[in-house]
């Protein structure tokens, strides 16, 4: 055996400063001598150590439990001593190793359940966060879906009740259907086309109330495009002026986001009558 294999079981009771005083003195001795392997055993079991330790700050072992670790290495090293003065140091030996192993065991185990707590708590975050964007998007579905059900209902009364006032616009100077405007006074206007040709470029379709006051300028209302087909359903439910204020509608075709005041002559006039 060679002088280095007395040595090889107190490597880690020596980084963590377990060893007792006799074998620290003999292993200290030894690397005095200048033992490269030894010494380089060392400081691995010193840097483990350090890096078992480092990972885990939060959940490192008790200094209660670290103190009653210690008390029993020092308490045996005491008996073993007392038994026997004249063996050797072998007791402490493998006792000191056991405690460092135990340790070294107890902070791998804490730095890996703080771990796992982390991975949990991740995992639980990203759920929470899934759980909140679907529930988020359920209730936007649900208020768009309850926002067109009331325009229906809105739509629906102004086309069923006998009061409604029923405006058909006629197309000017262009090879188009006619326009159909049901006023109610309640309700507002749905003004309804089919085919009705696509403005030009960006342009929408936009409605004007003329007034019947001597001098009144058009008043301008909502806009619209036709949908690939063609139709056109527009829904003003709030009117800028009263039918009995009103003496006729226009639909003109202006710039995308509509006009104060027209930029082109009717394409559809429709009188009250």
């Amino acid at each position: 055996m060679s002088s280095c294999d007395q040595f090889r079981e107190m490597f880690d009771a020596y980084a963590l400063g377990a060893l007792d005083a006799p074998d620290k003195a003999a292993l200290e001795a030894h690397l005095a001598t200048g033992c490269d392997d030894c010494a380089k055993s060392v400081a691995e079991a010193r840097w483990l150590v350090s890096q078992l330790a480092y990972t885990s700050p939060e959940s490192a072992p008790s200094d209660k439990l670290k103190g009653r670790l210690m008390q029993t290495v020092r308490s045996e090293a005491r008996s073993s001593k007392t038994a026997s003065l004249t063996k050797t140091a072998a007791v402490p030996f493998w006792l000191s190793a056991g405690i460092a192993a135990l340790l070294l065991f107890t902070l791998y185990s804490a730095w890996n359940a703080h771990r796992m707590q982390e991975e949990l708590r991740a995992a639980n975050e990203r759920a929470a966060l899934t759980a909140q964007t679907q529930r988020t998007a359920a209730q936007q579905q649900v208020a768009a879906m309850e926002a067109q059900l009331a325009l229906a209902k809105r739509e629906n009364a102004i086309l069923s009740d006998p009061a409604t006032v029923k405006i058909m616009l006629a197309p000017q100077k262009i090879q188009a259907p006619q326009l159909v405007a049901m006023w109610h006074a309640q309700y507002g206007i749905v003004l309804t086309g089919q085919k009705i040709p696509m403005p030009s470029g960006n342009h929408v379709l936009q409605l004007w109330l003329i007034p019947k006051a001597p001098g009144a300028k058009p008043m301008p209302s909502e806009m619209l495009r036709p949908d690939a087909s063609g139709k056109f359903v527009m829904l003003v439910a709030n009117p800028p002026e009263v039918v009995a204020a009103t003496k006729a509608l226009a639909i003109t075709e202006e710039p995308e986001g509509g006009s104060a005041a027209p930029t082109s002559a009717p394409r559809w006039v429709g009188a009250m009558t």
